[in-house]
């Protein structure tokens, strides 16, 4: 995986581990995210670093117009595919196709389905299905006519155990991702959902979650998370499950009974 990463949510957590891993690689980067602040701060330490050329875009993906302006640059990175083909006409000259999309952004609900409004459970359904499906359907259009890609959709164990929104559109992206990597595999364009459990990052924290009873054996670091996602993703895995122990559990989710699995799965990525 060389050339340049698309990386949303890049700010923290695993987004920011992505992007440090591709960079340590030599790989060119745009880094989204909301606020500004934070991104350029990133964007600086990576350019520094690693001495690669880093985009930034400030930009609320459940916004309009922040959407847009991520759709723009992932059209905008069109590599020609030949005389009057959809991507030559698209091309841009001078800007760098992105070769590899992270979708990464999201963020959870606390409170149960029916104590949340429609709105928030609508929005939360949003960023994670409606906008990581928006950003791979525009990769694709520069991808196959390259008949090169990479595609990596961070999902969760949440999606193989009983969850409400959260762990459906996890399921969602896990199901859509072994279709795609299928379907567009032969055309050089590999699809994989990477799938943690319990991370050392702030997303239990944003969310004011208390993970004081999660035993210690169930956290993993974030570098982990990535270094064995592109592993697989090199290997062309569809679905990715960072360590054994979760590789375990996973496995055992798939066969105990619900209840004893949503008991488990309550507070997880």
């Amino acid at each position: 995986m060389t050339g340049t990463v698309l990386v949303t949510g890049a700010t923290s957590g695993i987004g920011a581990e992505f992007a440090r891993q591709f960079a340590a690689r030599g790989c060119d980067l745009v880094l989204v995210a909301r606020a500004a602040g934070p991104l350029e701060e990133t964007a600086a330490a990576l350019r520094t670093r690693w001495g690669v050329q880093v985009e930034t875009l400030a930009a609320d993906l459940l916004d309009e117009d922040g959407l847009a302006r991520v759709l723009a640059r992932l059209d905008g990175g069109h590599d020609a595919g030949g005389t009057g083909s959809p991507a030559a006409d698209r091309s841009q000259p001078g800007v760098r196709p992105v070769t590899v999309l992270v979708n990464n952004a999201g963020y959870g609900l606390v409170r149960p389905f029916a104590d949340n409004t429609l709105d928030d459970e609508v929005r939360h359904l949003r960023i994670h299905v409606e906008v990581p499906l928006t950003l791979a359907h525009a990769a694709l259009q520069s991808m196959r006519p390259r008949r090169d890609g990479t595609i990596i959709n961070v999902a969760s164990v949440a999606g193989f155990t009983p969850r409400a929104t959260y762990g459906a559109a996890k399921a969602a992206m896990i199901s859509f991702s072994r279709w795609a990597n299928l379907t567009y595999g032969p055309e050089g364009i590999r699809v994989t959902a990477v799938c943690p459990g319990f991370v050392h990052t702030e997303f239990h924290q944003r969310m004011g979650v208390d993970t004081s009873s999660v035993p210690e054996v169930l956290w993993l670091d974030a570098g982990l998370v990535v270094r064995e996602g592109l592993r697989d993703t090199a290997a062309g895995r569809a679905v990715s499950i960072p360590s054994l122990r979760y590789k375990a559990l996973t496995a055992l989710a798939r066969v105990a009974p619900s209840s004893i699995v949503a008991r488990f799965a309550t507070r997880g990525r």
